[in-house]
């Protein structure tokens, strides 16, 4: 799954500690979603988009293989 999450985060100027504290997991897990290294549940992909005020679909987008 490909996300664009460090792209929203620089728009905002946000870090990933920061994005972590209001969606309440580790930065690591943000590191990780980044790095394309965890796929995250729907609860916390949905609460992702929130904070950046769009749609899920606008953050995360499936690959060909997934």
């Amino acid at each position: 799954m490909k996300n664009k999450i460090r792209i929203e985060r620089a728009i905002l100027e946000m870090t990933q500690e920061e994005l972590a504290r209001r969606v309440s997991v580790s930065r690591q897990t943000i590191n990780a979603m980044e790095a394309g290294k965890y796929v995250p549940s729907t609860v916390l992909a949905l609460k992702i988009a929130q904070v950046f005020r769009k749609p899920v679909e606008e953050i995360f987008s499936l690959e060909e293989d997934d």
